[in-house]
Parts: structure tokens; sequence; C-alpha cells
């Protein structure tokens, strides 16, 4: 089979589902094989969820904290799912990093498998963990007494918002795994961003006790459009069109975002 005909028969509907459905799968049992990385992702989320609700929960007193209805566990959860996200899908291109290393990739590379499809099946891979994270953390949160006014709707628009961050993160993950093929500058990478993300957005504080330009910068911050979108969500009196506003940014940043790791894939193929 040539390389033209392969390209195009990775750009039809139908054949970058089922491929993608297929190297997806493969990705899942080797998580189901090695649950390992999923269960080691939670100790971090569950020790800030419950230590901090604790160690923090009188500051939804201070003057200015908006958002204190329902106590801070409330407030917290949304945050910490969001902050689950961002961390692990920040080494998602580990997994291309593995395959290029263990020839994998350049197997996949002279097989009819949709490069297309090879993409979106690392970013769904790792938008299922995410899924399966955020909601153990929200049920951790209900068994340590928080409540979610918002009920099965508004937890299910947070996993939404925590996958479509997922999506957008591990997006950018694998192009600097493809454009490097370093994992010591996917790590210094992964750190110089998701860090200053998090503390950059309303996920461990409300922003209006923050600084001005702290706000300012949130605006365009993902994270806190995810963060904002899921606390909207399961809030007594939710702003609907807010919640809608954050999930268009959301989708839209994962649509150039996903273009843009195509480009990185190009970009290593041309260079092997």
């Amino acid at each position: 089979m040539t390389t033209a005909h392969t390209e195009s028969t990775g750009t039809r509907p139908l054949t970058l589902i089922a491929h993608t459905t297929f190297l997806t799968g493969r990705l899942m049992r080797t998580l189901w094989r090695t649950p390992t990385f999923l269960i080691v992702g939670l100790v971090q989320p569950v020790i800030w969820l419950l230590l901090f609700s604790r160690l923090f929960r009188s500051v939804v007193d201070l003057p200015g904290f908006t958002h204190g209805d329902g106590g801070f566990l409330r407030f917290l959860t949304p945050g910490v799912v969001m902050m689950t996200a961002l961390f692990a899908s920040a080494w998602a291109g580990t997994t291309y990093l593995q395959d290029i290393d263990r020839g994998v990739m350049d197997r996949l590379l002279t097989s009819p498998a949709s490069r297309a499809a090879m993409m979106c099946a690392t970013m769904a891979h790792q938008a299922i963990q995410t899924v399966i994270q955020s909601l153990i953390i929200v049920v951790i949160a209900l068994i340590a007494g928080a409540t979610f006014p918002g009920g099965p709707a508004g937890v299910a628009l947070t996993v939404l918002a925590a996958a479509l961050l997922t999506l957008i993160f591990s997006a950018l993950s694998n192009a600097v795994a493809l454009l490097t093929r370093q994992q010591a500058t996917l790590i210094a990478i992964s750190q110089f961003t998701t860090l200053p993300l998090m503390f950059l957005s309303s996920a461990v504080m409300d922003l209006q006790l923050a600084p001005g330009w702290v706000r300012s910068v949130a605006a365009y911050n993902p994270v806190e459009w995810a963060v904002v979108a899921a606390r909207e969500a399961m809030a007594a009196h939710t702003d609907w069109s807010m919640v809608g506003t954050r999930l268009g940014l959301l989708a839209a940043a994962v649509a150039v975002m996903g273009f843009l790791a195509t480009r990185a894939f190009r970009a290593y193929r041309k260079s092997t």
C-alpha cells in the first residue's frame, strides 16, 4: 500500500473512527493490565482534597470570598478535578516517547493506520483516564461531606470540562514529545506550564482575593475556563451562559491544539 493511499484512507471519517477505536483499545488494554499509573495519579489529588479542605476551611469566611456557599470542600473539588486532569495530560507525550524507543512508532507508520487516528487515540486514552479519575474524586468529596446542588448534571458537566482540558494539554504534550523526542525536555516544559497555569486560576482560591493582574491573566487560562464551568455547573443557581461560554472556549482550544499536534506529527514523519 502506498503512502498516498494510506494518507487518503486516513482522512475518511469512518476509517478515522475505526482506527481511532482500535488504537485507543490498544492503549486501554495496557491501562487495564497495569492500572498503577491511574491509581498513583489519584494519591496527590486526594491528599489535596482532604487535607486542604480541612486546613483552609475558614477561608470561605474572608471578606470578598464569593464562592463560599457549601464550604471550602465544595469550592475545592472542581479545582482538584481540573488539577488532576492538567497534571496527568501534561505527561501524555510519554506514550509516544515509549513507542519511539521501542520501535512501535516505526511499525505503526509502515502500517495502513490513519495518522490522525494515532493522534486521536492517545488523546482519547488520556481523556478516558481523566473521566475515571474525576468521578472517583467527586465520590470521595461526597463521602467527605461535600454537597453539589447541581446534581448528576453538574457532575457530568464537570467531567466534560475535565475531559476537554485533558484533550488540550495531551495534544500539547504529544506535540512536544514528537518535536523534541526527549523525556527531559517534556518534563521541563510540563513543569513550566502546569504549575503557573494552576496558580493563575481559581482552582484553589477565589480570584476576588487575588491581585488584579492575576484575574486578567486567568481570563485567558484554559484551566480557569474549566474550573469556572465546573463550579457553576455544580452550584445551586447555575449561570448556564457562563458554563456554555467556558465549555465553548475549551472546545475551540481543543480544535486548535489538535491541529497543531497533527502538524507536529507531520514534522516528525518528515524527519524520520
